[in-house]
């Protein structure tokens, strides 16, 4: 596998909350077209190992003997301006990664929102692969730019209709 596209080594990614690191968009998506939001130098996505029926790490556990990882861009679909991962980790619980802003709840798995005011609609994917003990990034749309939140001079977006006063 490509070093470039090494995201992090496998015993980084956990089950119960999210990895954050930065992509930028090559314009090479497989349509050839930029998805919604790739007007931008860099993006944010979030990196969870899934886990078995019981919520344990897979460690290997599918028919291939291989961790099984999802990878998704970091924006509730709800309001796509509101990060999952605020840079500390996006809360994982049952099976489903949860939006601190608004509680939506959305598959680890498929990345559809079970619950919320997003109701139905899907995260975007962003493709990686398990290989030597390490998660790549396997996406012609974009190129790994490094771990942790993009740096933006904008301040907080994030909706704070959930503080109670």
């Amino acid at each position: 596998m490509d070093s470039d596209g090494r995201i992090a080594d496998l015993t980084e990614v956990a089950t119960d909350d999210t990895l954050l690191f930065r992509v930028r968009p090559t314009g090479e998506g497989a349509d050839g077209n930029n998805r919604p939001g790739d007007d931008v130098d860099e993006r944010e996505a979030v990196l969870l190992e899934l886990a078995d029926e019981d919520g344990d790490e897979t460690d290997g556990g599918d028919s291939d003997g291989v961790t099984e990882v999802a990878c998704w861009l970091n924006v509730c679909q709800h309001m796509t301006h509101i990060p999952l991962d605020k840079g500390s980790g996006a809360p994982v619980r049952d099976g489903e990664v949860v939006c601190a802003n608004h509680g939506a709840m959305f598959d680890a798995d498929s990345g559809e929102c079970t619950y919320g005011p997003c109701e139905g609609a899907f995260l975007t994917e962003v493709g990686v692969t398990v290989a030597d003990g390490g998660v790549y990034l396997d996406d012609d749309a974009y190129a790994f730019a490094g771990l942790g939140p993009v740096e933006d001079d904008d301040g907080d977006l994030s909706s704070e209709s959930n503080v109670i006063l």
